[in-house]
C-alpha cells in the first residue's frame, strides 16, 4: 500500500519519502510506502495538480493508494487574496481551493509553514555547531520564521556568516533530513503534526 505525495521540488522528492515513513510506520500495522510525484514549481503544480490526482488515483494505477497528499511551501506562492496576510489565513484559504480543485475524497493538501526547512530548525543541534547556536529566539516555534526571512534563507544568512559556506538545499538539506528525528519536529511544529496526523488516519482507514 502506498500514498501519492505531489511536492513542488527536487529535494522534497529526495528525503521527504524517509522523512514522513520514519515517523507513519511504526505507528502502523503494516508499513506503507510514498510515492513523490514532482512538479516544476508552485504554479505548474496549481494548474496541474487536478489531473496528477485523477491519473495516480484511477484505474490500476490506484489499486494500491490509500490517499493522494499535496505538500507546498506557504512561502512562495502569490495566488493568495490580496487581503489575506497571516499564515493561517492563507493555509485555511489555500488548503481549501486546492482540495475543492481537485475534488477527490482521497485527496488532502497541506503547507509547509513557511518552508520545508523550518522542520530541521527544529532540531538545532543537528546543524554545525556555530550555526545552531546563533539561530535567533524565535526558532524555537519553527513555523513562526515566516516570508520576511524564511527558513531556507535564514539558513543560507547564517552558513555564510559563521562558515564562509553556501546552504544547499539538495545537498545539505537532504543530509541534515536523514538526521532529523520526525517526532522532535511533530513536537514543534504544529502544520506538520496536521499533515502526519492526516496521513496517519488515512493509511488507517486504508490498509486492510
Amino acid at each position: 500500500m502506498k500514498i501519492v505525495l505531489f511536492v513542488e521540488g527536487y529535494t522534497e522528492v529526495k528525503v521527504l519519502p524517509d522523512f514522513l515513513t520514519r515517523w507513519l510506520n511504526p505507528r502502523l500495522t503494516q508499513p506503507i510506502k510514498i510515492k513523490p510525484v514532482r512538479f516544476d514549481g508552485w504554479r505548474d503544480y496549481v494548474d496541474g495538480i487536478a489531473k496528477k490526482v485523477e491519473v495516480n488515483l484511477s484505474g490500476k494505477a490506484g489499486t494500491d493508494v490509500v490517499a493522494a497528499i499535496g505538500l507546498l511551501d506557504l512561502y512562495g506562492p502569490t495566488f493568495y487574496p490580496a487581503h489575506l496576510a497571516s499564515a493561517d489565513a492563507r493555509y485555511t484559504w489555500a488548503k481549501q481551493d486546492l482540495e475543492k480543485k481537485v475534488g477527490h475524497p482521497r485527496f488532502r493538501q497541506h503547507f509547509a509553514v513557511h518552508e520545508t526547512e523550518a522542520w530541521l530548525l527544529s532540531q538545532p543541534a543537528l546543524l554545525p555547531t556555530a550555526i545552531g547556536a546563533a539561530l535567533p529566539g524565535r526558532c524555537a516555534q519553527p513555523e513562526t520564521v515566516n516570508s520576511n526571512a524564511p527558513p531556507a534563507k535564514l539558513l543560507g544568512s547564517l552558513y555564510w556568516e559563521k562558515q564562509r559556506t553556501a546552504y544547499k538545499k539538495v545537498t545539505d538539506g537532504a543530509d541534515l533530513f536523514k538526521k532529523l528525528d520526525p517526532q522532535i519536529a511533530y513536537n514543534k511544529c504544529p502544520y506538520l503534526k496536521a499533515l502526519l496526523d492526516d496521513m496517519l488516519a488515512l493509511a488507517r482507514a486504508g490498509i486492510p
